[in-house]
């Protein structure tokens, strides 16, 4: 299969020593996203935008220029041609700085943005599939600095099938510290119990397959069908809540959840008027995973209903 025909950047990606001729396509697809107009609400006339300068009125794009305010009221003009001065040939380049484990950077610093990394010719193919077999025997991704877009960005590379994939970061100083709210959460002690549910109910409700193209984007799914209901005219309805029995304390939230849980194990439907045994056989078997029986005297458990 052919590459896409547009790339998002070309450049190299260096090692040491090693330059590799690279290109990159982007790996965040927005073809799917639905765009809204801002309308007026009067009318329906869409709302346009101006730029306007209090001197001279409305300006023409060639009209403006990018400034930052040193001080109130008094701007540096900053020209695009100077700041590329400032660049090296270096900045043309994926400057790979080290390699680390792969679970060494937390995902809180991944910034959204990636990117598909192919080599770009014959004559980088080989280094590329090397270093990229290399990443993949020592477990690791690679930590490198590269300018795209007019900045400099800190990304990560990592092997992904026959390809590497470039993962844009937040730089540290852009990722407030977990410090500032660790206060807000309180430090909690559990009951034995509590624990043995809880386990139970996570590994009643462990993934074995997971198959992440079984999700999709229903805001955009609804969206668009919202959007076909008003084309056609049609009254727009309040979709039915299905409210869910409340429950009055953790214990009772954990023992229905276990059950339910294990009735989407075994394949049969959630009765959400599960009788009262079925939360007592639940709170049973946690029972047994906290102790062994020797040493508990414990009286028969009452069982309602079959």
């Amino acid at each position: 299969m052919a590459a896409p025909s547009r790339t998002s950047w070309k450049g190299f990606l260096k090692l040491s020593l090693i330059s590799v001729p690279v290109k990159a396509f982007t790996a965040n697809d927005t073809s799917g996203e639905v765009h809204l107009n801002q309308l007026h609400k009067g009318c329906n006339s869409r709302v346009k935008y101006h730029k306007v300068c209090p001197e001279h009125g409305e300006l023409k794009s060639e009209d403006i220029v990018s400034g930052y305010e040193h001080q109130k009221d008094s701007y540096v003009v900053v020209d695009p041609d100077e700041l590329d001065k400032l660049r090296t040939k270096t900045d043309r380049a994926v400057s790979i700085d080290g390699f680390i484990p792969a679970t060494a950077i937390d995902g809180l610093y991944f910034a959204g943005k990636a990117h598909y990394l192919l080599p770009d010719g014959v004559a980088g193919a080989r280094p590329y599939a090397l270093l990229r077999d290399g990443m993949v025997q020592n477990e690791v991704v690679a930590i490198a600095q590269v300018v795209m877009a007019g900045r400099e960005q800190l990304v990560m590379l990592r092997p992904h099938g026959r390809m590497l994939v470039m993962t844009a970061l937040h730089y540290p100083q852009r990722v407030r510290k977990a410090a500032e709210f660790e206060g807000e959460v309180e430090d909690i002690k559990f009951k034995p119990e509590e624990i043995a549910l809880t386990n139970t109910l996570i590994g009643a409700s462990k993934i074995a397959e997971f198959d992440l193209g079984s999700y999709s984007d229903q805001y955009v799914t609804k969206l668009k069908r919202l959007i076909e209901l008003k084309v056609a005219g049609q009254e727009i309805v309040q979709a039915p809540d299905h409210e869910e029995p409340k429950i009055l304390n953790l214990m009772d939230a954990l023992k229905k959840s276990v059950v339910q849980a294990q009735a989407r194990l075994a394949g049969a439907p959630a009765d959400a008027g599960t009788p009262a045994s079925a939360a007592a056989d639940a709170g049973a078997d946690a029972d047994k995973k906290l102790a062994p029986s020797a040493g508990r005297k414990k009286g028969p458990r009452k069982v309602e209903g079959g």
